[in-house]
């Protein structure tokens, strides 16, 4: 790549090719997009005046100019230059707003296409519960295998902090109801007045402009444990104990006479408040904080939902029959008065229980109390739901199912689904913090005064030796450094929530950077000594339980590939081997899509994590473990994101079984769950993607697997090669990175509670997935989602027009291949080097500049390039309607934020670095993250 060329100004790519079809399909979303657009354009004209809206104006005509190729984009450069920073605050904003309207729109518009599509009497649509359990009776499949395979069944999206989710709760609640007014607007009949709605929606708007879009002050984890919540009551309390009722019900009628599903197979989880590594914010205050506030919740929920029960079954023993065990529950309630309401007293009388439980659990008084004279605290969830079904079957037993399958049933699917815990709080640290933590509980109990200098080998062995005896490690008066007394602290708390809320409450304790068997069992000694785990004995080994669930994270390529011969290993200790067992050989294991990729690139990540699972399978098979496989995903393609549907059923086989946890993080969460219809919608993709990679063949190469493996292990090698000349051996490369993005504001200004790096160095090895990828997403290079990948390409294929036809065949018949690609090209599609251009000005060495802008330009060139004739097409959105909508019809606005966010870096770095320059760079990433939909 020549300087010259380098310095040349990058063209943006034009605004996709939409055929008139597509164009008719799409007209209601783009009347929608006007309308609100509209209603904000005025909102500003009269809030802000008319010079501050001209630029509005000015900026969004130019953008769609610059996308048809009909504006220079230095116009839109030279727009923002030297521009106020009271003028562009509202600017940033506005279009802020505007990404906030669309995504509203196009989730509406999905929702009205797939109306049209069941109105229409066509098949199911894929990634539909109704589509997947057609492909289930079609495929003829014995119900014994499906039971089976379904035997603890779990599907479990697990909620994570971001740090580009910083709405607050206004923004979110006035986007709700701009979201209701839209649906009953399109609802009116023809001819029927909508103005009545228009000065509704006008007047969110109005509030949503005058509201401020983002906190002042950095968020705490206590911030982001109540922005989790949030999204129970949004949708998750509502959506998911009713898809769990109507998936066992549905498979029981596919396969009469087997009891599928005993327990619910969507179940939540949750990292916010649990997850330490690297993030010192992580007290025991805060772990029990997030214990409580999950049970607290749920509790009111139950207690609310109660309440309207009781108003509800005002059956009267004058006009109806009960159960003999219905009457005595609401015997048991002597001081009500209504004694010929048996119904309602025993429903008091369980909400009295329910009360007095929050009370004992909790040491709360929930908002809804029920005081009631002798009822007992229920010590579980399996007691409350035996009092329910007693009404249950009261109710049945008189021919009142259509009562009991209302607000009653919904209560006791609720009850299945959250118990009291609400959702599992995963505990994570790093390895390194339990080595050292181990290490001085060693020291100080005389166990072994330098445990750090052991090899592998007599670690392990003095770790089996401690774990199979009972000889505690710490007591009263132990003298313990900071960071030992803090994880002991946690541990304990963590213990606290299990002991009162059952192990759901802290299900899973996940080792990041876990490299060996010797990770694997400090985990487990830590956890012995604060009570979580039983040890077992020197004579009897096998003695040892751990009901939480010990869960290595193999996260770097290297590790991915040791991991089932880690796992292999740490089966052999029989004090490990017993804790197995002892959780009906239940194994889980996490697979870092992060780390894996800013290790070694995008296509030897996604191989790697391939290849490992095939390994874990394999060790699963030999060892007669159950796998559960936990997917580290991130929102963006380079963190292991994209559609849920596809890239489950890319899982080779075996990978699922029936089982599947998979984090969900920030404004991604905000994507798919802000509300009921949404939720719905996205949890049922996950669970019918499961059950077909569970029961169906879904990887399609046959005999040709080996092949196919031994084609991918070379174009890996070949693409984390191209990835690491780049990324680790370019010099000056991270100097290139850090000035180019806006990597640095990231960790300074007010975003999230976790620092940007886990520890402070300059290594990208230290830096976190998540600033990496979001930093590349705001500068719009996407580098983690393709570079390297057309590289192993082109010097694969070389000049063998067979090689190509070979890819081209994986991708049109191996969903892995065919998922990679995709994601990938969804990536390409978001990315803009034209605008990255103006991001790497920021770089104030021209000769580092020239050199590395200059390989990202050719590789993307390269990538474009490779992916169009490995595919055959010559359209990156060929395969994803939804996201051609979106850059055809709203991504243009987009460019005055990354414009803006440029100039505001400059400054900033300049040393005007004031207030008001700090919450516009702010505004801008809130804003591009809300547009793009997953940045990081």
């Amino acid at each position: 790549m020549t300087a010259d060329r380098t310095d040349d100004i990058v063209q943006p790519a034009p605004l996709p090719d939409v055929d008139d079809i597509g164009r008719d399909a799409t007209e209601p979303l783009r009347a929608d997009i006007r309308f609100l657009g509209g209603m904000l354009g005025e909102t500003i004209d009269q809030q802000n005046g008319h010079e501050v809206f001209e630029l509005v104006e000015t900026a969004r005509r130019a953008s769609f100019g610059v996308r048809r190729l009909e504006v220079d984009r230095q116009q839109l450069t030279h727009l923002f230059e030297g521009v106020d920073v009271d003028v562009a605050l509202p600017v940033i904003r506005a279009f802020s707003h505007f990404a906030l309207l669309a995504n509203l729109a196009e989730d509406l518009h999905r929702e009205r296409r797939r109306s049209l599509h069941e109105r229409a009497g066509e098949p199911p649509q894929d990634s539909s519960l109704a589509a997947t359990y057609a492909k289930l009776q079609a495929a003829g499949l014995d119900p014994v295998e499906v039971d089976e395979v379904l035997a603890n069944a779990l599907v479990a999206p697990v909620v994570t902090a971001h740090p580009t989710e910083t709405r607050r709760r206004t923004i979110f609640e006035t986007q709700h109801r701009i979201t209701e007014l839209m649906r009953q607007r399109e609802r009116l009949e023809a001819g029927e007045s909508a103005e009545r709605l228009d000065v509704q929606i006008r007047r969110q708007i109005l509030t949503l402009w005058q509201t401020a879009l983002i906190r002042l002050e950095r968020l705490k984890i206590t911030d982001e444990i109540e922005v989790g919540l949030r999204y129970y009551e949004a949708a998750f309390l509502e959506v998911m104990p009713r898809i769990n009722g109507e998936l066992r019900r549905s498979l029981r009628s596919l396969y009469p006479g087997h009891d599928l599903l005993a327990e619910p197979m969507l179940r939540p989880g949750s990292w916010i408040g649990g997850d330490r590594d690297g993030n010192p914010n992580v007290t025991a205050e805060v772990v029990r904080m997030a214990t409580t506030r999950t049970a607290e919740t749920a509790i009111d929920h139950y207690l609310r939902e109660l309440a309207d029960l009781e108003q509800e079954l005002s059956m009267s023993v004058r006009l109806v029959s009960v159960t003999d065990e219905l009457s005595e529950l609401a015997d048991r309630n002597s001081a009500d008065g209504r004694s010929d309401e048996p119904y309602r007293r025993a429903v008091r009388w369980i909400s009295g229980r329910l009360t007095a439980s929050a009370a004992t659990l909790l040491s709360y008084r929930p908002e809804i109390a029920v005081d009631v004279e002798g009822a007992p605290a229920y010590d579980t969830p399996a007691q409350l739901l035996a009092d329910l079904d007693v009404v249950d079957g009261s109710l049945r037993a008189q021919g009142d199912d259509l009562i009991a399958d209302d607000r009653l049933l919904r209560i006791r699917e609720s009850v299945e689904t959250f118990g009291f815990h609400l959702s599992g709080l995963d505990m994570r640290q790093n390895s390194e913090v339990h080595e050292q933590t181990v290490a001085e509980l060693f020291a100080w109990s005389g166990v072994c005064a330098d445990y750090l200098a052991l090899d592998e080998d007599a670690r392990v062995a003095v770790l089996t030796d401690v774990l199979s005896s009972r000889r505690p490690l710490i007591a009263d008066g132990a003298d313990f450094s900071e960071q030992t007394q803090r994880e002991l602290g946690i541990l304990q708390a963590a213990a606290h929530a299990v002991k009162t809320l059952g192990v759901a409450a802290v299900p899973h304790y996940i080792i990041s950077m876990c490299t060996s068997v010797s990770d694997m069992l400090e985990a487990a000694l830590l956890l012995r000594e604060v009570g979580i785990l039983q040890a077992g004995t020197p004579d009897d080994p096998g003695a040892a339980r751990c009901p939480v669930l010990i869960v290595p994270l193999f996260e770097t390529i290297e590790d991915l590939r040791a991991g089932a011969a880690t796992l292999r290993a740490v089966l052999d200790v029989p004090v490990y081997r017993a804790i197995v067992a002892g959780n009906d050989m239940q194994q889980e294991v996490m697979l870092g899509y992060s780390d894996s990729n800013k290790d070694g690139g995008y296509l030897a990540a996604n191989w790697a994590l391939y290849r490992a699972e095939l390994d874990l399978v394999e060790v699963a098979r030999e060892t007669g473990i159950r796998l559960r496989l936990f997917h580290g995903r991130g929102g963006t393609v380079g963190r292991g994101g994209g559609p849920s549907y596809d890239a489950i059923l890319a899982q080779p086989a075996g990978a699922v079984r029936g089982s599947l946890r998979i984090t969900e993080q920030g404004e991604v969460i905000a994507a798919k769950y802000a509300e009921p219809t949404m939720a719905a919608r996205n949890l049922e993709t996950l669970l019918a993607a499961t059950l077909e990679s569970s029961l169906l063949d879904t990887e399609g190469l046959g005999g040709a697997a080996d092949e196919a493996y031994s084609v991918l292990d070379d174009l890996a090698e070949r693409a984390r090669a191209a990835y690491s000349a780049l990324v680790h051996d370019t010099d000056g490369f991270v100097e290139y990175f850090k000035q180019s993005t806006p990597v640095a504001e990231i960790g300074a200004l007010n975003i999230g509670s976790r620092p940007a790096s886990r520890k402070p160095t300059e290594a990208i090895s230290d830096l976190r997935a998540i600033p990496w990828v979001m930093s590349w997403s705001q500068s719009r290079v996407m580098l983690p989602g393709w570079y390297g990948v057309g590289s192993a390409f082109r010097e694969w294929i070389g000049d063998d027009p067979q090689r190509r036809e070979q890819l081209a065949g994986y991708y049109r018949t191996w969903p892995f291949f065919r998922t990679v690609m995709s994601n990938m090209a969804q990536v390409m599609a978001k990315s803009d080097l034209g605008l990255a251009q103006r991001y790497s000005q920021l770089v104030q060495d021209d000769e580092l500049r020239r050199r590395v802008f200059g390989m990202i330009r050719a590789e993307h060139e390269l990538t474009v390039r490779m992916y169009k004739e490995i595919t055959g097409s010559d359209d990156l959105l060929q395969d994803n309607a939804a996201l051609k909508r979106s850059v055809y019809n709203r991504f243009p606005y987009l460019e005055p934020l990354n414009h803006l966010q440029v100039e505001l870096l400059r400054r900033y770095r300049s040393g005007d670095d004031g207030e008001q320059v700090r919450r516009a760079i702010l505004l801008t990433m809130n804003g591009l993250a809300t547009a793009l939909r997953n940045s990081g």
